[in-house]
């Protein structure tokens, strides 16, 4: 560190200026991020797509549907609408609601649009469909990628909403810890540098990768928060030792301690991050992607520009003060000396808090987010929720089953074999109807097609029919389930039927094995990634303490932490409290909280600790080093989680449900890391444990 504290502190200018033409050319890319996001992020390399893709290519079914409610319309005006809807290119097909009672209820029908597989954008479709209905009243569209497009736009609302109300928030918490509007404002700065950076990137890399929405949210929340909480450590540093040294000295000093913890810190969030990486699941691909670039450039700020900055400023740091900033170090000295003195009963407290709050994790239920992510004011979630109403819209699921026979199925075989996959099918209580070559031509048995197939007039209509079926060796059938695509009942049916046995290959497609892939990708991995975070993290802060205790402190509070957060998130959203709409969490609402959390916690940890850890080193008494170590960093701690909570907490007053509840379980886990773990937890234990703390088997801690 101390090569790269004098290499900055003597190339300062040069390094402003190279920041200065990275962020110009960078905000060119970012801007045209938001274009290249498509997609929740819910995709898995699985069975799933491999179906989709099958039967859009080889049988000419469609790779997408868009549902356009009709509101108080006469068959004409439906028929003039319909026809300047399929005139939008990447529509294959129009099913009108004219001449169809199950299309039409008391006013109100619906048409479906098919999508062309060979359509990628479907994004465009919706705007030039939306251009078509904008001057139709009581005419509205939803449907996958309806929902994605709209999803999207309100991201992008969100995060402007999220920014309007956090920063200006963590700009007055900034005034209050520094007192002066250049030091309050240098955080944010550093902040936005990295965020802008970080979006340029990610757009570079759009062209050539699926970039789910949710990054949008994801780079922000992370790039912001850490950049201000880094810069908030680094500058308490700086100012400190500059009341005895000069401005380079004192920089040089900054990059060389809290620049330490501020890599430990990053790397600890890098873990978790990167522990994402293993779920083969396209959003946490693309959440460890964008939050890891968004860490390492926030270190990078964080150490070069951020220094650079002070050395160039100097004292100028503290022009415009506004407040003047009593430390407050008396009122922290008696709240830390209560803490060593009762040690134990403030352990019994904190942990009785924590257990409590687990509670309600009994009751949480997990789902993957669909259009009730969209609040009801967008056109995507209203109609939607008009056709599930009125025409039970997704009550029942559908399955596809792709088989292929080296032989074909045309021969009397093959045909057997479909009629009796068919039999085994329709034999299974949840299925409620099964279609295929011979229900769509009205016909039983194997001998009745061979029979029909004799006489000439019947044959060129069971040609076609075989036709939709069958292509070459590949064949599919249609499975209708009685009971929703999300339901665990859907699920376990499309699990046991892909081990079955059927004679020949086959492949399970379908919404609900779009479900079921996702739920057991998550499931089958996600103790790996805790694992890697866990062990990951044990290591680097042995090294960095030199202790075996402190790490297994942390982590098991840290879990504790993290646990209670998850029992108030049930609390809150589940059972519908302070005003939240009931709702299921997430489904990746855990793993993200925990992958995050787990290591974004961990700089309060590093930032206690590593204090703690110098002034013992100095020679001073466990007990003392506690002490005076968490006099010196509570207050720095204390505005570092609430500029935290704030710009991650700003998301609970956004509309997308799934970044509202990410907003909000970071915020808690971040609140409750701060307070009850790392001021109260950790001192008590430190206290408990003495010089144990510091223990390292073959290792002999130089102490002056």
């Amino acid at each position: 560190m101390q090569a790269v504290a004098k290499f900055v502190t003597t190339f300062a200018k040069s390094i402003i200026a190279f920041w200065v033409i990275a962020l110009i050319a960078m905000a060119f890319f970012a801007l045209q991020l938001p274009s290249k996001l498509q997609g929740d992020g819910f995709s898995v390399d699985g069975d799933y797509n491999q179906v989709n893709e099958e039967l859009a290519e080889t049988f000419g079914l469609p790779s997408g549907t868009i549902f356009v409610l009709f509101e108080q319309k006469s068959e004409t005006e439906i028929d003039q609408t319909l026809e300047k809807l399929g005139q939008v290119e990447g529509i294959s097909d129009v099913i009108s609601p004219v001449g169809d009672g199950k299309l039409n209820k008391g006013g109100l029908a619906y048409a479906t649009l098919e999508l062309d597989h060979t359509s990628k954008d479907y994004f465009v479709i919706v705007d030039e469909l939306r251009e078509v209905l904008a001057d139709e009243d009581g005419v509205s569209i939803t449907g996958g990628p309806v929902i994605s497009k709209d999803t999207n736009t309100a991201s992008q609302k969100d995060l402007m909403k999220a920014e309007a109300i956090g920063l200006p928030i963590a700009l007055v918490v900034l005034l209050l810890a520094f007192g002066t509007v250049v030091s309050a404002l240098l955080p944010v700065i550093i902040g936005a540098v990295t965020v802008v950076i970080s979006f340029g990137l990610l757009a570079l890399v759009g062209d050539s990768i699926d970039l789910s929405i949710f990054v949008m949210n994801i780079i922000p929340m992370l790039g912001l928060a850490l950049s201000i909480d880094f810069a908030l450590l680094f500058i308490n540093r700086y100012r400190e030792e500059r009341e005895h040294t000069s401005v380079v000295d004192a920089v040089q000093t900054a990059i060389r301690t809290a620049g330490r913890s501020i890599i430990f810190s990053a790397l600890c969030v890098m873990i978790g991050l990167g522990s994402m990486i293993i779920i083969q699941v396209e959003i946490f691909q693309n959440i460890a992607l964008g939050g890891f670039i968004a860490v390492l450039f926030a270190v990078i700020t964080g150490l070069t520009l951020l220094p650079a900055l002070l050395v160039v400023l100097g004292d100028r740091l503290n022009k415009w003060r506004l407040i003047r900033v009593n430390p407050a170090t008396g009122r922290w000295q008696s709240f830390a000396g209560f803490v060593v003195k009762h040690p134990i009963k403030i352990i019994l407290i904190a942990v009785l808090l924590l257990v409590v709050a687990m509670i309600p994790i009994k009751d949480i239920e997990l789902t993957i987010p669909s259009v009730d992510v969209l609040p009801p004011s967008y056109d995507a979630r209203g109609t939607y929720d008009v056709l599930v109403e009125e025409f039970e819209l997704g009550k029942q699921s559908t399955v596809f089953l792709l088989a292929e026979r080296e032989a074909g199925w045309t021969d009397r075989e093959g045909l057997e074999k479909i009629m009796d996959i068919q039999q085994q099918l329709a034999d299974e209580p949840l299925v409620a109807g099964v279609t295929s070559l011979f229900t769509a031509a009205n016909i039983d048995s194997v001998d009745m097609w061979e029979m029909a197939n004799t006489n000439p007039q019947i044959a060129g209509q069971l040609e076609a029919v075989l036709e939709n079926f069958i292509q070459d060796e590949q064949m599919y059938l249609v499975v209708n389930l009685d009971t929703e695509s999300d339901t665990s009942e859907a699920q376990d049916f499309v699990r046991e039927w892909k081990d079955k046995d059927l004679g020949v290959d086959f492949l399970i497609g379908g919404q609900a094995k779009f479900n079921q892939e996702i739920f057991d990708e998550i499931a089958d991995k996600i103790g790996i990634a805790v694992t890697i975070i866990i062990v990951t993290t044990f290591v680097i802060l042995m090294i960095a303490f030199k202790s075996i205790l402190i790490p297994l402190k942390a982590i098991v509070m840290n879990i504790l932490g993290l646990g209670s957060t998850f029992g108030i998130l049930v609390y809150l959203f589940q059972y519908g409290h302070f005003g939240i709409t009931e709702s299921t969490l997430a489904l990746i609402i855990p793993v993200l909280v925990f992958c995050l959390v787990f290591g974004l916690s961990m700089d309060y940890e590093v930032f206690l600790i590593s204090r703690i850890q110098e002034e013992y080193d100095k020679g001073a008494e466990n007990t003392k080093a506690t002490i005076d170590g968490l006099v010196s960093t509570s207050k720095i701690i204390t505005s570092a989680a609430l500029i935290m909570i704030v710009i991650t907490g700003a998301f609970a007053f956004t509309d997308v449900t799934t970044v509202k509840q990410l907003g909000v379980g970071i915020a808690i886990a971040i609140a409750i890391d701060a307070t009850i773990i790392r001021l109260m937890l950790v001192p008590s234990l430190m206290k408990l444990f003495g010089d144990w703390n510091w223990w390292l088997p073959f290792v002999k801690r130089k102490r002056l």
